[in-house]
């Protein structure tokens, strides 16, 4: 056999085994792309990658929590004048210090005692210039007459209790104003969690009531919003006027009843779902 025969011959392939080979291979890829399509079929359905709620139902729910406060908080406001700065800071200072020291005494922590304001301003009176009649009256004048200073604390009570003897106790020492009395909890965090998980489940139930009745299914949630709030119960010394005037020995002896009551924490909250 010359060459050239044996060559072709080299390069001769049974036909039936090049298409079976190839049916194989697309066999094995139209398996690998199935698998693969599924698989992110999946995942863009279920875990919602990328994908846009189009059917969606939103119910609402409330959660709450009542609790005993905890802690009292007030503040005591001391203003004092004098015709020079030195003098009305002396005089301030003094007062201040006086409640200062009584507050720790009656077991209050150094740490609850904070001041959160602190003002030194001039005082002034208008002088009013003689008016001839029948003329123009010139304009009166500004005259300094004095400066006033005041400095506020804020107190903080470990023992609600004690906030009415505290009351009266800064007032009879001096005080020119005691406000803001309002009860709080320490821990209202926990409160606020306990009251949301109410409103969700609340919200829960109505999503699968209403899904019941729309003949529909819930898919996932697709939206959720809080609002969250609690009701503090607030107290105002003779709604903050000056204490001067009760510093008597009929107020000093008697200190004020201030029930706390109960404190409310709600939640309300907005559930949106996916249906189909």
């Amino acid at each position: 056999m010359d060459e050239s025969v044996q060559k072709r011959e080299l390069h001769i392939v049974p036909p039936e085994i090049i298409v079976k080979a190839a049916a194989a291979a697309l066999a094995v890829l139209a398996l690998f792309l199935l698998v693969e399509t599924v698989k992110a079929f999946k995942e863009y359905r279920f875990v919602g990658s990328g994908v846009t709620a189009t059917n969606t139902i939103t119910v609402s729910g409330m959660g709450e929590v009542f609790a005993v406060p905890d802690r009292a908080t007030f503040t005591v406001t001391v203003r004092e004048e004098a015709a020079d700065v030195a003098g009305a800071q002396d005089k301030a200072t003094e007062k201040a210090n006086a409640i200062i020291s009584y507050l720790k005494s009656s077991g209050v922590e150094e740490k609850d005692i904070k001041t959160i304001n602190y003002n030194v301003n001039p005082k002034y009176e208008w002088e009013q210039k003689a008016c001839v009649a029948g003329t123009y009256c010139e304009p009166g004048n500004q005259v300094l007459i004095g400066f006033e200073v005041w400095q506020t604390i804020e107190v903080k009570v470990q023992d609600p209790k004690k906030a009415g003897d505290l009351l009266t106790g800064v007032g009879s020492r001096g005080a020119s104003e005691v406000s803001g009395l309002s009860f709080t909890i320490e821990d209202e965090d926990a409160l606020k969690s306990e009251a949301r998980e109410m409103a969700i489940e609340e919200a829960e139930e109505k999503a699968e009531a209403l899904a019941k009745q729309l003949g529909v299914s819930l898919v996932r949630v697709v939206g959720f919003n809080e609002d969250s709030y609690g009701y503090p119960m607030p107290y105002y010394a003779k709604g903050g006027m000056a204490m001067d005037a009760m510093n008597t020995e009929a107020v000093r002896a008697v200190a004020p009843e201030l029930p706390a009551g109960e404190n409310k924490i709600t939640s309300n909250v907005n559930v949106t779902y996916e249906i189909r």
